[in-house]
């Protein structure tokens, strides 16, 4: 079984949840509220600022988009 290249944490379930509901509420996909959500909470961290210097950008990606 190969390992995953990514982390990818397990979000309390009534999270999901809440998220769930908020995106149907807002008519959009949960991806786009996530990442709106922790954008919001994580920009001009510490943490946001050294992903930035790993991933050697300086600006936030483009929007999630769905076809």
């Amino acid at each position: 079984m190969s390992r995953p290249k990514h982390y990818s944490p397990e979000i309390r379930r009534f999270i999901v949840s809440a998220l769930y509901h908020e995106a149907k509420f807002r008519s959009v996909p949960m991806t786009v509220l996530t990442n709106e959500l922790l954008t919001a909470g994580l920009q001009n961290s510490h943490g946001w600022q050294k992903a930035s210097e790993a991933m050697q950008i300086k600006d936030s990606s483009p929007p999630y988009q769905t076809k």
